[in-house]
């Protein structure tokens, strides 16, 4: 499935952040986040789990990665997430999170790979109220956003 979103998406978006971070995926901190070129961005997300087929989906979108992640960080945090600091070896960061939103607790323990500041591909294993789910997000820009 690829979409195409626009700033009028947002709250959508948000929302689907909100939802994916209860299924236990983790962010950093702006601070520490690679800086990453906005653009149009192509991201393509393979999920499995325990007991459930893998699923991919894909989508494109306008957006800055280094800004989003920001945003994604203070909505989690605020949310009740709290993160252990980023490690960085060259161009790998790991950093963990543990959530407790709705009812359930979710821990998560991301690799992000730096590619450049056009690629990289982040690992998220999480747990969520004893179910595991790996995930792996392939992301990449494509172009430049539509004045």
């Amino acid at each position: 499935m690829t979409t195409t979103r626009s700033r009028a998406g947002s709250q959508t978006r948000v929302l689907a952040l909100a939802t994916l971070a209860a299924l236990g995926l983790s962010s950093a901190v702006a601070a520490d986040w690679p800086s990453f070129k906005p653009g149009v961005w192509t991201f393509e997300r393979t999920m499995t789990g325990t007991g459930a087929p893998a699923g991919k989906v894909s989508s494109t979108e306008c957006v800055d990665p280094t800004a989003d992640q920001e945003k994604q960080h203070d909505m989690l945090a605020k949310a009740g997430c709290q993160f252990t600091p980023i490690t960085k070896n060259g161009k790998t960061y790991r950093y963990s999170a543990t959530c407790k939103m709705g009812g359930m607790t979710s821990t998560s323990d991301s690799v992000l790979e730096v590619l450049s500041d056009e690629a990289y591909t982040l690992t998220v294993d999480s747990t969520v109220n004893g179910t595991t789910t790996h995930e792996v997000l392939q992301a990449r820009r494509t172009g430049d956003c539509k004045k």
